[in-house]
């Protein structure tokens, strides 16, 4: 069995469950670099199944910036996930990167996420993580050129998140 700080280090770098980094690094003969890729082939081989599941929960998120705004909506496949920390920290991440692409989510997709990876790429290891489909449906932007925009969140589950969400330009 693994030494129990090494599975306490790959779980936190990972976010994989305890038994999945304990199996990775049995399997791996207790080399961290290759229990990472070992998790990560194993969360997109996942990811690739959830893929055809209905996401008809999930989150909308806005992220204003003085005279800016963009407005996120990101899927899940239930309400449990909508109102995960993981799930409300990915889609709070995604709606301030969003702020420059307009209402195209495919160029959403292809740019560059925090962790280095593309969006669509993010996207995968989150459905790893958590273990249900995830879907970036559809974004939108406001700019207005003097003034500020404001948003109105309803059912808010987390600081700038809920079921629905409005951007307002004065």
């Amino acid at each position: 069995m693994a030494d129990l700080s090494l599975i306490k280090k790959l779980r936190e770098s990972t976010g994989c469950g305890i038994a999945d980094c304990s199996k990775a690094l049995k399997e791996n003969n207790d080399d961290f670099e290759k229990s990472v890729d070992w998790l990560r082939k194993k969360g997109l081989a996942s990811a690739g199944k959830k893929s055809g599941r209905v996401t008809s929960e999930g989150a909308v998120a806005v992220f204003v910036q003085g005279n800016k705004a963009s407005i996120v909506e990101v899927n899940s496949e239930t309400d449990f996930v909508a109102r995960n920390q993981k799930f409300q920290d990915f889609t709070a991440q995604v709606a301030k990167m969003a702020l420059g692409f307009a209402d195209d989510v495919e160029k959403l997709n292809a740019a560059k996420f925090s962790s280095g990876v593309s969006l669509e790429e993010e996207v995968k290891n989150q459905i790893s993580v958590i273990g249900e489909n995830i879907n970036v449906r559809r974004i939108s932007n406001l700019e207005v050129g003097s003034g500020v925009v404001v948003s109105y969140i309803h059912n808010a589950t987390a600081p700038n998140m809920g079921k629905i969400a409005v951007l307002v330009g004065f």
